[in-house]
C-alpha cells in the first residue's frame, strides 16, 4: 500500500499537497488540467523531487528520504527515457544492471521481456529505428524486468494515435495484473481512465485529492473535474 501522509512538495511559489493511500494492486489514473501537478506527484513518489514535509510510505517502509534507486518503483516517462546510443536490448538490460554486465540468464530475461511486449527479435535495434509504439514497448519491457511493486507512468502514450494507445493501455493493464503491481498513470484522456483504472486521483488547485472509484467520479464529477472535462 502506498501512503502519502500530509505530503507537501514546494517549488518556488507553488505547492502540491497530498494525503491519501492507494491500495496494493490498484490501477489508478491521475487526471487534471495541464500544469496542475500530475507529473510532480509521480516524481515526488519516485524520489526525483524532494518532499518539503510529510511522508511517503510503501507498506511499513518510509521512502521520504530514499533516493530513486532505493525505492520499489519503476517509472516510465513521457519520452520513454531510452538512450539513443544503446540497442533496445541494452535499454531493457539497464533495468537489471546499470553497467550492463549481464550474465547469460540475464540476457535471456531481457529477450523474454521484449517478447512479452511484442518485440521478439527487436533487441539489436536502436531507438532511432523504432516507432513510437515500439519505443514505448521497450520502456515497458524494462519496467517489467525491474519487477517493482509500484509502476508509475507519466503519460508515455500521449503521442500515439487512439488505436495504438488503446493497445498499449491494454498491455499495461495485463502486465500489472500479471505482476500484481500497483499502477499509477498520468493521462490527459478521460477514456484512458475509464478503460483500465479502478480509481482516479484528481489533481487540481495545488491538491492531489484522495482516489475515488472511476465510475463514481465520472458519474458525479467534482467541479474541478467538470471544469477540466468541459
Amino acid at each position: 500500500m502506498l501512503t502519502l501522509e500530509k505530503m507537501l512538495v514546494a517549488l518556488e511559489d507553488w505547492t502540491l499537497s497530498a494525503d491519501f493511500t492507494v491500495p496494493t494492486g490498484a490501477k489508478v489514473a491521475v487526471l487534471g488540467p495541464s500544469g496542475a501537478g500530475k507529473s510532480t506527484l509521480l516524481a515526488a513518489i519516485a524520489g526525483f523531487l524532494p518532499v518539503a514535509s510529510g511522508r511517503v510510505m510503501w507498506n511499513a517502509a518510509e521512502l521520504t528520504a530514499a533516493p530513486p534507486a532505493a525505492r520499489p518503483v519503476s517509472m516510465i516517462f513521457q519520452d520513454n527515457n531510452l538512450f539513443p546510443h544503446l540497442t533496445a536490448a541494452q535499454n531493457v538490460g539497464l533495468g537489471l544492471r546499470p553497467d550492463l554486465r549481464l550474465d547469460a540468464d540475464q540476457h535471456k530475461a531481457v529477450d523474454k521481456a521484449l517478447a512479452r511486449v511484442g518485440l521478439a527479435g527487436f533487441g539489436p535495434r536502436k531507438p532511432g529505428r523504432l516507432s513510437g509504439g515500439q519505443a514505448a514497448r521497450v520502456a515497458l519491457a524494462r519496467a517489467l524486468l525491474r519487477n517493482q511493486p509500484l509502476m508509475l507512468l507519466d503519460e508515455p502514450f500521449g503521442a500515439l494515435g487512439p488505436a495504438l494507445r488503446t493497445e498499449m493501455l491494454d498491455l499495461v493493464a495485463d502486465l500489472a495484473d500479471e505482476t500484481g503491481a500497483t499502477l499509477m498513470m498520468v493521462s490527459h484522456e478521460p477514456d484512458d481512465a475509464k478503460s483500465i483504472a479502478d480509481l482516479v486521483i484528481l489533481v487540481a488547485e495545488g491538491i492531489a485529492y484522495p482516489p475515488v472509484p472511476t465510475a463514481e467520479i465520472f458519474a458525479n464529477p467534482p467541479k474541478a473535474l467538470s471544469d477540466y472535462l468541459g
